[in-house]
């Protein structure tokens, strides 16, 4: 009956598991062990794990695992594992599929360690990886071969907000075998239908969005059950990137309300957008939801007309004006999460990104003036006023 309904009921009630205290709010269950009432049980558990049977909380627990079926539910994906944070969810997507000599596509604009973990881990261990222009369809199809394994890239980039085509990248990259491994952040949960458009592998950096209070780390990566019973769970159990319980239970929180979150706060960035754009100090306001934006068609096609939470700002000036611009704003904070209830900036060629070579920053857009801007929950009206003064003084 689940599967039917909406997904602001889904992230309510969906894979609710309750004790034999039938408690409204879900349990957490902190342990890091089972009790067998007999060997013979012991044994049988290790052979063949039932859904609501558990060993080891590295390998699962009830918490997480309502977790687990609720975010499974909402992304109507077969199966999902719970990470430690987000970058634990993409270094496990990732590397329980690759070995030594295996092929990769990647989207080149991507979050500073999602780089680190194409460019230095996978590389290191023999993993050759290529590197594309995501929104550029023709460098897909010239990039990807007979021995490609794998393509990777975020739905929607890290910082300069560039979208990438979901369908048809995964029917470039299924025509060759590879799997399509999307990582979802910035599009959300709520806005995104990633496995329908073609994706086979979707993360999420649950610290974002899905707590959405900057309270907890969390990642989780969904996909087929086969994948993720018989391909990620057995690398992420044994090398230990499991979810803590008490996290599990703050992100089930955060999913009963996301949608009201993060459809609140796409509403004020385009407001915010609208009204900053083309403003004296403003090199470029770049925000997927304007008209401007170079794949604002496929915004309305993709996400549904949705923008996304965070825009970003190219101050006329570089970095002495985006300095200046940072520390004249009076309500948002300066931090370097995103998807959050406060409004946060962050200033990415010197914090996310900042090691990154100086030609790759050119090369991305992470321009001395960018300033990535994640859209919270205040007033538009008093965010709009105070990005105003704040780029007044920026111009001083």
């Amino acid at each position: 009956m689940s599967e039917n309904w909406n997904k602001a009921t889904k992230m309510v009630h969906g894979g609710t598991r309750r004790s034999q205290y039938n408690e409204v709010s879900e349990a957490i269950f902190l342990t890091q062990g089972f009790v067998y009432e007999t060997a013979e049980q012991a044994e049988a558990r290790f052979i063949d794990t039932g859904p609501d049977e558990f060993i080891y909380a590295r390998y699962g627990n009830p918490t997480v695992a309502m977790f687990e079926d609720r975010i499974a539910l909402l992304e109507g994906a077969e199966d999902a594992f719970a990470t430690a944070s987000g970058m634990a969810a993409v270094n496990g997507a990732l590397c329980a599929q690759l070995k030594a000599g295996d092929h990769i596509v990647s989207a080149k604009a991507l979050f500073g360690s999602c780089l680190y973990i194409l460019e230095n881990v996978l590389a290191n261990f023999g993993v050759e990886v290529t590197l594309v222009d995501g929104t550029d369809l023709d460098q897909w199809r010239a990039a990807v071969r007979p021995d490609t394994k794998a393509v990777f890239f975020e739905s929607m980039s890290n910082p300069t907000l560039e979208v990438i085509d979901i369908a048809a990248v995964a029917e470039i990259a299924h025509g060759v075998g590879a799997t399509v491994v999307v990582d979802n952040v910035f599009s959300t949960p709520v806005f995104s239908n990633a496995i329908a458009q073609g994706a086979d592998v979707v993360i999420y950096s649950a610290t974002k969005h899905i707590d959405g209070q900057g309270r907890a780390l969390g990642g989780v990566v969904l996909g087929t059950k086969d994948f993720i019973r018989g391909t990620l769970e057995p690398y992420m159990k044994h090398t230990g990137g499991s979810l803590s319980p008490f996290n599990a239970w703050v992100l089930l929180k955060g999913l009963e309300t996301i949608s009201l979150r993060v459809n609140a706060q796409a509403e004020s960035a385009l407001k915010i957008a609208t009204a900053l754009d083309g403003h004296a100090a403003l090199a470029r306001t770049i925000y997927p939801g304007l008209p401007g934006h170079a794949q604002n068609a496929l915004v309305q096609r993709q996400l549904g007309g949705k923008g996304g939470t965070v825009l970003s700002l190219d101050l006329i000036g570089g970095k002495e004006a985006a300095f200046k611009f940072l520390n004249a704003m009076t309500i948002p904070v300066i931090s370097n999460n995103l998807g959050d209830a406060k409004s946060i900036a962050t200033h990415p060629a010197t914090t996310t990104h900042q090691r990154l070579p100086e030609d790759q920053k050119v090369e991305l857009g992470i321009t001395p003036g960018l300033v990535r801007f994640s859209v919270g929950l205040e007033d538009a009206d008093d965010l709009i006023a105070d990005l105003q003064q704040a780029l007044k003084a920026a111009q001083s």
